[in-house]
């Protein structure tokens, strides 16, 4: 079969402006859940913090080459990308350096695309793609947003989210207008949930009113394991599968692979 009529993965984007809703979290108990679901998953750890790195365990000292290294132009994609030792999983690993980008490639031609460039030649490997972007709308938050097919937002149920969403709705309908026309929103993800919280209800309330169908069924609860489990560098969904916010994340990797990777 041609490269071209194979099957492509599905490119996500987890995206928002405000850092500490949980985007990381979400990528890597996600990505888990994908894997263990047997979908061949790629992790792109696009922030320079590089916690997704770090949330699956790759120490710095593993990191010899990284991201940063394919978007200057120094590697291959397929030779920064690293196993897990759960099958079906791999990730391409990020360290402080990718910060750099922002400055370095200010001058490059079509530096928008460098990441999309890349991922051609493995988007037929894999079956999903997960970006974790850093918390700014930034130059390496648009090449994500320019690869991608869709838009995952975790959003915390808090009294500023709103104004922080409807932001970021117009930032991707200017990426998608002139950068991406295929860019879609995949849904908003309730992150920190608490339902014992009248705040929380009631920008739930506000959210789904606003966004119908495109807010997720399955909210993330705020739970203690989840926040432990990075500290053991294993996803919270294999450090604790049975608490509650695992059991939330694999509930909501089936909604995501139901509705965007498995549909006929």
């Amino acid at each position: 079969m041609n490269k071209e009529h194979q099957k492509k993965a599905k490119i996500f984007s987890v995206v928002n402006q405000k850092g500490g809703v949980g985007k990381t979290t979400t990528v890597v108990n996600l990505a888990t859940a994908f894997a263990a679901a047997k979908q061949r998953t790629l992790v792109v750890d696009f922030d320079p913090q590089g916690n997704a790195s770090t949330g699956f365990g790759i120490f710095q000292s593993q990191r010899q080459k990284t991201i940063y290294d394919v978007m200057i132009g120094e590697s291959a994609l397929k030779d920064v990308i690293m196993p897990h030792r759960l099958p079906n999983l791999k990730i391409a690993t990020s360290t402080v350096d990718l910060s750099a980008c922002e400055v370095e490639l200010v001058n490059m031609d079509k530096r928008e695309f460098l990441l999309k460039q890349a991922l051609k030649d493995v988007i037929h490997e894999y079956d999903c793609i997960l970006i974790d972007c850093p918390p700014s709308l930034g130059l390496l938050t648009v090449n994500a947003l320019v690869a991608s097919d869709l838009v995952l937002i975790p959003m915390q149920c808090e009294f500023f989210a709103l104004e922080g969403l409807s932001h970021l709705l117009t930032s991707l309908d200017m990426v998608k207008e002139n950068l991406n026309h295929h860019l879609k929103i995949s849904g908003i993800i309730l992150t920190m949930h608490d339902r014992r919280n009248k705040l929380t209800e009631q920008v739930e309330i506000d959210v789904r009113n606003f966004l119908k169908e495109k807010v997720f069924i399955n909210a993330v609860p705020r739970n203690v394991r989840l926040s432990e489990a990075p500290s053991h560098g294993v996803p919270g969904v294999i450090y604790d599968p049975k608490c509650q916010g695992s059991v939330s994340y694999i509930k909501l990797a089936q909604e995501i692979l139901d509705k965007e990777v498995l549909k006929k």
